[in-house]
């Protein structure tokens, strides 16, 4: 047996936490910012026979192989359960085949192509559907797909004797465990804006298939759940699955996000003229976020979770500012529904931003709640004044 000298975390009698941390990676996909890292967790069930639930992203091999080997010391893993086959999850395959040859590899109709194409591999297969069980001795695994959650070949694993749901990335959250691995043993404030910003930004896209699953998954009796990112959730399931609820159908609070692009401070002045009108009005809950400064990751997040959404932009070339382009082109990508919307801007000679702004407004077909306001140059008593009457307009429609 190797000694790493770690704590062996149980979730159960036979069940093992096998994750690893990462404070080394600053975007997830190569994309998300990290400033807290990511937790890429893996399960181990030590019954009569021993699965594996799902791996680790590969650059964490050693670690990962020494906290499995210090828990089972020379026995063998006989099945390796592959709820989802992205590659931070499946990357330490290989290197798991290679370890325990004899290894069956479970997973569903849509799992062993990926398979392939990613690893080459399609021997010691055992292909499961929704309601198939697993014997494992004393533990059974109950098998769910729960496709475009978020790829198409995702699927739960339910352990029916203690109640566990290996809940692929469903339930994950961005952050490192640090120390806490189950939700009683941590700050949840932490927790529950960087699960918001996971689901939002990583699952947010597929609510309609979220809500879907939710329904397939609402008969089980779930006791625990153990994603593949952030903490095990065991005290606080109704807390984790009520927001995911909540997300999934688009439900809002009342607050409004303000986002614009500005080179030379006209249209953040606009910005700023809005939100003051908003505080005046009463609501409590404003965002003013330069696009240029803000990873869209966060400025997502909060459009998620509140109704109002009003963005200017300085025309740029006869387009919009580069970076609220990007924006709006992220937001009309990801489906995001039922949101109140005002636009804004300013323009030194021949305009595009506020044009085409209002072709985002077409396409996301979203509550225009006020007309365009279009400035040129500085901000003068009219448009001034036109800038108070869309925040006002705002007010009036998130209190309807």
């Amino acid at each position: 047996m190797e000694d790493n000298f770690m704590h062996q975390v149980k979730l159960a009698d036979e069940i093992f936490y096998v994750g690893v941390n990462d404070r080394k990676t600053h975007l997830f996909e190569n994309y998300w910012p990290l400033p807290h890292g990511m937790a890429y967790n893996s399960y181990l069930i030590v019954d009569e026979k021993v699965a594996l639930m799902d791996t680790v992203e590969r650059a964490f091999i050693d670690e990962y192989l020494s906290n499995i080997k210090n828990i089972l010391g020379d026995r063998k893993v006989d099945y390796l359960v592959i709820n989802h086959m992205e590659p931070d999850h499946s990357g330490a395959i290989r290197s798991i085949v290679a370890e325990y040859p004899d290894i069956t590899l479970v997973g569903n109709k849509k799992t062993f192509p990926m398979l392939e194409n990613f690893y080459q591999i399609k021997q010691n297969t055992l292909e499961v559907g929704d309601g198939d069980q697993l014997p494992l001795g004393k533990n059974t695994l109950e098998f769910y797909t729960i496709p475009m959650v978020h790829w198409p070949e995702t699927m739960v694993s339910f352990e029916k004797t203690n109640g566990i749901l290996f809940s692929a990335d469903a339930f994950g959250a961005f952050g490192t465990l640090d120390g806490g691995i189950f939700d009683d043993e941590l700050n949840l404030s932490f927790y529950e804006e960087e699960m918001m910003r996971y689901f939002t930004n990583i699952v947010g896209k597929y609510s309609p298939h979220t809500q879907r699953a939710m329904k397939k998954l609402s008969g089980l009796d779930i006791k625990m759940i153990a994603a593949l990112h952030g903490p095990i959730w065991r005290s606080h399931t109704d807390f984790v699955l009520s927001r995911y609820d909540k997300w999934s159908r688009y439900e809002t609070e009342e607050g409004v996000v303000i986002v614009y692009g500005s080179m030379y401070g006209n249209t953040e002045k606009m910005a700023d003229v809005i939100a003051r009108q908003l505080a005046e009005r009463g609501v409590k809950n404003i965002r003013v976020y330069d696009a240029s400064k803000t990873h869209q990751s966060y400025i997502i997040s909060d459009i998620f979770k509140y109704k109002g959404f009003i963005v200017g932009s300085a025309a740029y070339n006869n387009e919009m500012f580069p970076s609220v382009e990007a924006l709006v082109s992220k937001i009309e990508h990801m489906g995001i529904k039922e949101h109140l919307l005002g636009v804004f801007g300013s323009f030194s000679w021949n305009g595009g931003g506020v044009k085409n702004l209002m072709k985002f407004a077409e396409n996301i077909k979203w509550n225009l709640v006020y007309d365009p306001v279009e400035e040129k140059g500085a901000l003068k008593a009219d448009k001034f004044q036109m800038c108070i009457d869309l925040a006002n307009a705002m007010a009036d429609k998130l209190r309807e």
